[in-house]
C-alpha cells in the first residue's frame, strides 16, 4: 500500500457544512451501518457517532495513515467503541464484505478521485458493498468559484454526480443544500 498523501488530505469540510441539516439528510435509522469512504481524520464519523451512539456502527476508511492514526486516538482518547477506522486505498477492494453497507458518505471526496482518475475502481468499491436499496450520500461543493474548497473546474454539479453513478446502478433521489458552500446529493443503490 502507498503511504502517498490524497489530493485534501488534512483539509476537512466538517467546518462548513451545516451538520444538522446533514444529519437529517442522511435519514439514518438504528441497526444501521454507515461506511465513511475517504475520511481524512474522520470529523463525520466522530459526529454522526455522538449523534448515533451505539445504534450506528461506522466503517472509516482512508488511505492517509496521520489521519486515520488521529481518528483511532480520538475514538480512544472519547471511549467510542462504533467506530472502526482502518488504512485503505479506497480504490482497490474494501476491507468489507459484499452487500454490507446501510448508507455510505462520500464528504468532499468524490471530485478529487475524479482528479486522481480512480473514481470508476472506487464507485465499483462502493457499489459491491452497499445493501440493495442502500443510499449513497455525496456531499460536494456547489459548482460556484471559491474559496473554500477547490477549483470550479473540478467541483462536480448534482447532475454530473447522478451521471457518474448511473453506470453503477445509483438512482438519483434528492439534492439538499448543506450552506452557502456545500449540498447534499442523495442516490439509492440498485435492488438485487
Amino acid at each position: 500500500m502507498s503511504d502517498h498523501k490524497p489530493i485534501a488530505a488534512g483539509k476537512s469540510s466538517f467546518d462548513l457544512v451545516d451538520s444538522e441539516a446533514l444529519f437529517d439528510a442522511l435519514y439514518l435509522t438504528p441497526g444501521q451501518v454507515l461506511l465513511d469512504l475517504a475520511c481524512g481524520r474522520g470529523a463525520y464519523s466522530l459526529y454522526l457517532a455522538q449523534r448515533m451512539g451505539l445504534q450506528l456502527t461506522i466503517h472509516a476508511l482512508d488511505l492517509w495513515v496521520d489521519g486515520i492514526t488521529q481518528l483511532q486516538n480520538d475514538i480512544r482518547q472519547r471511549n467510542i467503541v462504533n467506530i472502526q477506522a482502518a488504512v485503505a486505498d479506497v480504490s482497490q477492494p474494501l476491507p468489507l464484505a459484499s452487500a454490507s453497507i446501510d448508507v455510505c458518505l462520500l464528504a468532499t471526496v468524490l471530485h478529487d478521485f475524479k482528479v486522481d482518475g480512480n473514481h470508476l475502481e472506487v464507485l465499483a468499491q462502493i457499489q459491491r458493498v452497499m445493501k440493495p436499496g442502500g443510499r449513497l450520500a455525496v456531499l460536494e461543493f456547489k459548482k460556484q468559484d471559491g474559496p473554500p474548497g477547490p477549483p470550479k473546474a473540478i467541483r462536480l454539479g448534482y447532475q454530473e454526480v447522478g451521471s457518474l453513478l448511473a453506470p453503477f446502478g445509483f438512482v438519483q433521489r434528492e439534492e439538499k443544500d448543506m450552506g452557502p458552500n456545500l449540498y447534499l446529493g442523495s442516490f439509492v443503490a440498485a435492488s438485487a
